[in-house]
């Protein structure tokens, strides 16, 4: 079935609830429903279902998020456009992932008009929130559009979404998620995050509904929750709403966790209503997440996937931040990224695809339902990343005795100094130790004697002072001398993907300049 089936079972049950929440617009599930058969019977009207694609280039908002459930009831693949992308980038997905109808916010409208002649393909552009020359308003687009119900008939292995990667090394691929995929996540969701039968949830959606955070709200809908979009994940306009809103579930990357972290009296401010802080995307600084649990209380929830096997591969539940004592866990418990969900399979995977004992690292590779069905066009990756039905997912890792998943680093970001393996992720959680430090990021870098070296680009907390000499012995105390930095780099702010994740390969290639990194 489709994504918007789960909107109708939360519509069955509680229709004039509110579903979408966004300053002071709201729509009921009911509303929601019929905007969704409006849109569905549009696109229908013009030749587009199963098969066709399209788009939403916008940054977080109640009427965009609303147009994909729109898409889904037409049977119509929705591709996510991140609003943070170059209008080069913007172009190149639109264009190879075949998209037949983009609709964009008034903000983008010399972008489009500017990328109109590239995009041959594109037969419709609708500004969602403006009437513009040469570009109708979704309102008027709609003009005629009846609400009468839309029933398309889809399978199973029917493309719900294209997702673009994150483009950090080179071009954005395309992730096929099919509806099985969508509904193994949803499937996940609803047996990972539990909530008493007659608790509708609020969800808070602050990261860009583009990503996880829109497809973490689909569970919500099931349950007849209510979700609250806010435009950015600002701190402080966060800590407000959680409060105000008595919000239950909300996900964020780590480095908005730093900033919230540091607002100004964060510790006092009421988090009572939280089930599930859900964190992921990147990995997380171990004494951060102590303060994290210590501040936010016992709703930390820690998950693992990528866009290729979407979020919930693993789950570390709130109770699993503790110890059977209740006192917060060790660091190996809170540095792993929780046990295998029920409906997914993890080996740890040597280079000869033989699987390792617990504690050996190796790459992780997933095997369910939950996997892609593979890159957009694009059935040489494809091939070598979808081994006998095994994802490799790139990232090194191991079990542990208790059967915990760690993420050790990226396969790529393995710095191998003088013969040795050395993964960055071990040194950055002694760095991220220091109170000076917000975030870091650990890279090779040319060595004439070692082949690569191990650097540290650090970040500072406002006004916090370090030294290079300081870091450098925290990490031969703790480390010994062959993982320690070699050099400390310290910059004003880390570049970072449009999701908040470091790009450390932007990083790193300033300093290979002129020269081939062999990894």
């Amino acid at each position: 079935m489709a994504f918007v089936n789960f909107l109708d079972h939360g519509a069955r049950r509680h229709p004039d609830q509110t579903c979408l929440q966004m300053g002071s617009l709201r729509l009921s599930y009911r509303e929601l429903q019929r905007l969704s058969y409006r849109i569905g019977n549009k696109l229908a009207s013009l030749g587009l279902g199963r098969g066709s694609h399209a788009s939403v280039l916008a940054a977080n908002d109640l009427m965009a998020f609303a147009c994909v459930f729109g898409f889904s009831r037409a049977g119509v693949t929705w591709v996510p456009a991140n609003p943070k992308l170059s209008a080069d980038d913007i172009q190149y997905q639109c264009d190879f992932f075949d998209c037949s109808i983009v609709i964009f916010q008034q903000g983008f409208a010399a972008m489009m008009q500017q990328l109109r002649p590239s995009l041959p393909n594109v037969r419709h552009f609708v500004c969602l929130d403006a009437e513009l020359p040469g570009f109708p308003s979704l309102e008027r687009w709609l003009e005629g559009a009846g609400d009468a119900p839309l029933e398309v008939l889809t399978e199973a292995d029917d493309l719900a979404m294209i997702m673009p990667t994150g483009g950090t090394t080179g071009r954005s691929k395309g992730v096929s998620l099919t509806n099985r995929s969508i509904n193994t996540f949803v499937g996940t969701c609803l047996y990972c995050f539990g909530y008493p039968h007659d608790q509708r949830p609020s969800v808070l959606a602050a990261a860009p509904l583009t990503h996880a955070s829109g497809l973490l709200s689909l569970h919500a809908m099931t349950r007849g929750g209510r979700v609250v979009i806010i435009p950015k994940a600002d701190p402080a306009e966060m800590l407000d709403v959680i409060e105000q809103e008595r919000i239950t579930e909300f996900f964020l990357p780590p480095t908005v966790i730093y900033r919230m972290l540091d607002v100004p009296g964060v510790e006092k401010r009421d988090f009572s209503s939280v089930r599930y802080f859900v964190y992921a995307a990147a990995p997380i600084s171990v004494e951060k997440l102590k303060q994290a649990v210590k501040v936010f209380g016992p709703c930390m929830t820690q998950v693992f996937g990528q866009a290729e096997a979407p979020a919930v591969c693993t789950f570390l539940s709130p109770r699993d931040h503790f110890e059977p004592d209740g006192s917060i866990g060790s660091d190996e418990r809170l540095g792993s990224c929780g046990y295998p969900t029920p409906m997914v399979q993890i080996k740890i995977l040597d280079d000869d695809n033989a699987e390792v004992a617990d504690g050996q690292r190796g790459e992780i590779c997933v095997k369910s339902d939950l996997v892609m069905k593979g890159y957009y066009k694009k059935p040489d990756i494809t091939a070598a990343t979808i081994v006998d039905g095994w994802l490799h997912t790139g990232d090194i890792g191991f079990k542990d005795a208790a059967g915990r998943v760690h993420i050790a680093d990226r396969k790529k970001d393995m710095i191998i100094s003088g013969g040795f393996n050395i993964y960055p992720q071990e040194i950055e959680q002694v760095v991220w130790s220091h109170p000076a430090v917000q975030d870091c990021a650990v890279v090779g870098v040319p060595d004439a004697d070692w082949g690569e070296a191990v650097k540290v680009v650090v970040e500072l907390n406002a006004g916090a002072k370090a030294t290079e000499a300081e870091l450098i012995a925290l990490c031969k105390k703790e480390l010994g001398s062959l993982r320690t930095p070699k050099s400390v780099d310290f910059v004003e702010t880390l570049p970072r993907s449009p999701n908040g994740k470091v790009l450390k390969r932007e990083i790193r290639d300033r300093y290979w300049v002129g020269r081939e990194r062999k990894i």
